[in-house]
Parts: structure tokens; C-alpha cells; sequence
């Protein structure tokens, strides 16, 4: 995976900005593709900083149990992680209904920081609409359209280029901006 991301549990005080929490289900996509994988492969020349809860460590001896010290650290992980990040991606797929998921996006609705991606077959699209359209949340039905999606809301969906004599230059190798965030 390309691009700059922070994988749990790590916890940097500042990391560049702008910034995703990668919300969403964690089980593959039917043809076995990793949706956060290629979301940041495709967004790698983006300065954005992914925060990306999956973790390698991870496995069945974890107990979804607040006595499950690494459980716990993990979920608290999460919850200061999509709160502190600049936009939450949200994504759903068929297989699998994803309950933590549905709540990750009920609690970050309300920001409207959120770009929800519920693809077709999702058991519970009908829900995932309702709760875009009250809070005004970005809904799309493919990963195409979710890295369109994000590139709008950061505002790169333009390259310009310039001539540096008889070359063609994108400007972004030349200026490196990054907008300020509060």
C-alpha cells in the first residue's frame, strides 16, 4: 500500500493533513480485493493521510469484550481516530451486513464530513440512504465513485500544468500546498 497511512495502534500528536478514517466492513470484496487498499493506491499522490484501523496483529484470540485490553484499545483507537480526522469514508458491500459499520456512520452523519459508499447487493442500502439523505452525506455505489468522490471533496479533481521551457509540468510537483484545516 502506497501513500501515507497511519494503521492502528499507532498514534502520531500531528500527522499532515488533510485526512480519512477508513470506515467500514473489513471482510473482503467478492472478487477478494481490499476496498481500503485500493482507495489509497488510487489516491497515492494525494498528500492525504489515511487513518486505517486494520491491523496485522489482529486475530481469533481477540474477544470483542471491554476485558479484552487490546479490544478496548482498539476501539478506542478507532473512536479518536474518525473523530479526529477531516472526512470519513464509510463503505459497504454485500457480503456481509457490517453492524460496527452501520454504526460508524450513524455517529459520524451528522458532521457531514462523510462520504458513504453502499454498494449494490448491500442487505441494508435502503437504511444507508435514508441516513444520507437526512444528514446530507455523500452517497456512491462503486469505488470509482468513491475516489471521485473524495478528490471533489478535497478539491483534486483539477491538474494544472504549466510549460517549463519546451516541458510540460504538473503544478502540484512544483507548489506543495496543503490547505489549512481548523
Amino acid at each position: 500500500m502506497e501513500g501515507n497511512v497511519i494503521h492502528a495502534p499507532d498514534t502520531p500528536k500531528n500527522f499532515p493533513r488533510p485526512s480519512i478514517f477508513l470506515a467500514g466492513t473489513t471482510t473482503p470484496l467478492p472478487n477478494g480485493d481490499n476496498w481500503r487498499k485500493n482507495l489509497v493506491n488510487r489516491l497515492a499522490n494525494s498528500k492525504i493521510t489515511f487513518l486505517d484501523p486494520t491491523r496485522k496483529d489482529w486475530d481469533e484470540t481477540w474477544k470483542e469484550d471491554a476485558s479484552d485490553q487490546r479490544w478496548a484499545d482498539q476501539v478506542d483507537w478507532e473512536m479518536k481516530m474518525r473523530e479526529t480526522a477531516d472526512i470519513v469514508v464509510v463503505f459497504f458491500h454485500g457480503s456481509t451486513l457490517a453492524p460496527i459499520s452501520l454504526l460508524e456512520l450513524g455517529l459520524s452523519a451528522k458532521s457531514r464530513n462523510v462520504i458513504v459508499c453502499a454498494m449494490p447487493g448491500y442487505q441494508k442500502r435502503g437504511y444507508v440512504e435514508a441516513v444520507c439523505k437526512l444528514h446530507k452525506c455523500t452517497l456512491v455505489t462503486s469505488e470509482e465513485e468513491l475516489v471521485s468522490a473524495v478528490k471533489e471533496k478535497f478539491g483534486l479533481h483539477y491538474e494544472l500544468w504549466m510549460r517549463k521551457g519546451d516541458d510540460k509540468v504538473k503544478m502540484s510537483d512544483l507548489v506543495d500546498f496543503v490547505p489549512e484545516y481548523p
